[in-house]
């Protein structure tokens, strides 16, 4: 025996369902992206991050200065 006599609420019921299926389906197809869309994220996080880090800049030298150095050795 059929468990909703009521054609009417089987009708809601079906609708309900396929509304259901058809969610679930898009969010699994949009999964992925909100997973690239994380990484992307992180990855230019960690390239601002990387990029504040003070390097040593090259020191530029003074022949004059070096050699002058060198003669009072």
């Amino acid at each position: 025996m059929y468990p909703y006599m009521n054609e009417d609420v089987a009708w809601q019921r079906m609708k309900d369902l396929q509304r259901e299926a058809e969610n679930s389906r898009l969010w699994a197809r949009e999964t992925p992206n909100l997973i690239e869309l994380g990484v992307s994220l992180l990855t230019s996080a960690l390239e601002v991050a990387f990029s504040l880090v003070p390097r040593r800049r090259p020191q530029l030298v003074d022949e004059r200065a070096a050699e002058a150095r060198s003669d009072a050795a």
